[in-house]
This record gives structure tokens, C-alpha cells and sequence, in this order.
């Protein structure tokens, strides 16, 4: 029996173009991301699980990888060392690791603001008595060591009068701090605020029976977390920075117009998390941190370049780094989508 390839030119044509597709994979393929949050799978990374389980990066010929992470710092870390090619961290872990390592090659740069106002907050109980930061003068205050709150402290306490000194700190792990304040055995802790008090609802303390201090409404307006981005992807592969920026933008969009549809996102990819607390913990992070009156008004992604030069200065300071740091060397803009696509907040 004759082969029907042979005989057929069509068919060797069909065959030939085959070979030629297989011969050249890349083509067909997505650049691959691989992203690191700054904690767990949670309320906030809705924001990035709706991009990817709508197909937001797909529609960008973007492959991308979502990890759960352990801290702002470590966050920054893998981006830097190459083992993760984005990430979301707080701007102040991102410029503390690049002043602090002035002369390593190939250092992260934040290329989208997400929390334009830091959540961190001071959280007592109120039968504490403690009501403002005046109140902490004396007092024993607990956080891990790489808190964001408590690493600014000194900037808050300067806001309001009080000596850096005037309060005490105990260390411990991030799942005992809130458990620590339960037992007394710290007077107020420092953590993200949408955090800690759902982590004390969990331990049956109620709303009314806490108290919160937020560090923008005492004076101390840091951003918080932002997307970062690699050395080796911004310059080898802007479009890809591009376009994981445009599928972000649209998933804010949706997040925020819809909170409940997009927890199920969260849902999918961990489904031992609590919808109902996610759900309430995501809608507290819109509320105090992304969908704020300053993000309004310098816009959602954006920065306002005298903001950032002050907060550049403030960490210089506070954290002690090696070099003062450039704020030109942590921030880049020019990777953001269009003022029509970063419209993303609800009217």
C-alpha cells in the first residue's frame, strides 16, 4: 500500500510545516514569571490570583507562577538573588536592601504602588487604656523584628512627641504576636491593621474592644507594598513588565468592584482559607490602604516623587543604611499601563 504522504503534496507540505512548528518551541511559548508574594494566600492576593485565574496574564503571553512568601524582606531577597523574577513588597524592605547593598549587581526596582498607605498600625486592647500613641510612653510594645511597624516606630513616636526610646520591644514570631497581646504579656503589638484585627477576632476579641493606630492617620505617611521587579527582567524583557502591569490593573479593577467574586480566587488556589474572613480582610486592605484618598489623588500605581524623596530620606535615617537612598534607584515609572487602564478605582 502506498504512502498517502507521499503520494499527497498537500499532505507533505501539512507534514513539513509540522516539523518546522516543533523545531521551534519558543515561539509558542509564554514568558514565564515567577511571582513571590510578600505572605500567604490571603484576602490582598486576590489582586494578583484574579489576574491569573481570569487569564488577564495569559491574554499578555504571560506564564506566570504565584508563590506564598514570608515577609517583605525575604520577598525582596529572592527577587534580588534571581529566584523569583517579580514580587510585592513593602518600598521601605526594597530600599533598605538597596542602600544597604550600594554596589551588588542587578538590584530590584518598584515599578507599581499598590498600598499607597502603609497599614501599619499600633493595635492595643482598649482595657489597656491606651488610646493614642501618647499613651505608649512606658509601655511594652511587641512585633518581629522585620516588622514594618516596628521598624518605623521612631518615626511615629518622632510625629508625636515622643522620645524613640520611650517604649520598650519584644520580639517574637509572627503567629504569637496578636496571641501575646491576648495574654498580656506585651501592652500593644505593631502589625498591618487589616491583619491583626481579624487575627483577634480569631482569639474572640471583639472590634469594639480594640484599638487601632493607624500610622498615616498619627502623622506618618510611608507607601507600603508595591510590585517589584528584577534587574535582569527590566532589561531584558520589558514588554513582559508591561504587560503584567496591564493584567494587574484590570484584576484591581475587578477586585475592587467586586470583593465577594474575587475571594473565590483565593478560594481556589488554598481551600482551607476562610471565605468570610478573607473576604472582610480584603475589604479592609482596599479601604486603608489601596483605594485611600492619596492614591486617589496621586493615582493608583503612581508615586508623587516629593512623597517618595521624603520617605527615601526617612528610611536613610530610621534604618541606618550603609548609603542614603536614591529614590531614582528604587522607583521607575515608565513600566506603567495608561491613565485609562490605572482608572481603577469604583465611582
Amino acid at each position: 500500500m502506498r504512502s498517502t504522504t507521499r503520494s499527497n503534496p498537500f499532505a507533505r507540505l501539512a507534514a513539513g510545516v509540522a516539523v518546522c512548528l516543533l523545531a521551534l518551541p519558543a515561539l509558542a511559548q509564554d514568558t514565564r514569571i515567577k511571582f513571590q508574594l510578600d505572605w500567604r494566600f490571603e484576602g490582598p492576593s486576590a489582586l494578583f490570583l484574579v489576574a491569573k485565574s481570569r487569564g488577564y496574564f495569559a491574554q499578555e503571553k504571560l506564564d506566570v507562577t504565584i508563590d506564598a512568601g514570608s515577609g517583605s524582606g525575604n520577598a525582596v531577597n529572592r527577587v534580588a538573588s534571581g529566584a523569583y523574577d517579580m514580587g510585592f513588597a513593602d518600598l521601605a524592605a526594597l530600599m533598605e536592601f538597596t542602600a544597604n547593598n550600594p554596589t551588588a549587581p542587578g538590584k530590584p526596582v518598584g515599578v507599581m504602588m499598590v498600598y499607597n498607605d502603609t497599614p501599619a498600625a499600633i493595635v492595643a486592647l482598649k482595657k489597656s487604656g491606651i488610646r493614642s500613641p501618647a499613651d505608649l510612653k512606658g509601655k511594652k510594645l511587641g512585633a518581629p523584628v522585620f516588622d514594618a511597624g516596628r521598624r518605623a516606630w521612631p518615626l511615629l513616636a518622632k510625629a508625636n512627641g515622643l522620645p524613640a526610646n520611650s517604649a520598650s520591644w519584644t520580639s517574637m514570631e509572627p503567629a504569637l504576636r496578636e496571641t501575646m497581646l491576648v495574654k498580656g504579656d506585651v501592652d500593644a503589638i505593631a502589625g498591618f491593621s487589616f491583619t491583626s484585627l481579624l487575627n483577634l477576632n480569631a482569639r474572640g476579641v471583639k472590634d469594639q474592644d480594640v484599638v487601632i493606630m493607624p500610622y498615616p492617620q498619627y502623622g506618618v505617611r510611608l507607601y507600603g507594598n508595591a510590585i517589584i521587579a528584577s534587574d535582569t527582567l527590566v532589561k531584558e524583557k520589558p514588554e513582559a513588565v508591561k504587560g503584567f502591569l496591564r493584567a494587574f490593573a484590570k484584576a484591581a479593577r475587578d477586585v475592587m468592584a467586586n470583593p465577594e467574586a474575587a475571594i473565590k480566587a483565593v478560594k481556589e488556589r488554598d481551600g482551607l482559607i476562610d471565605e468570610k474572613l478573607e473576604l472582610r480582610r480584603l475589604k479592609l486592605a482596599i479601604a486603608s490602604a489601596i483605594a485611600t484618598p492619596g492614591a486617589k489623588a496621586e493615582g493608583f500605581g503612581r508615586v508623587s516623587p516629593p512623597r517618595l524623596s521624603l520617605m527615601a530620606s526617612q528610611v536613610s535615617d530610621v534604618y541606618a543604611t550603609k548609603t542614603r537612598v536614591d529614590p531614582n534607584a528604587v522607583w521607575v515609572s515608565s513600566f506603567l499601563p495608561s491613565a485609562a487602564e490605572l482608572n481603577v478605582f469604583p465611582k
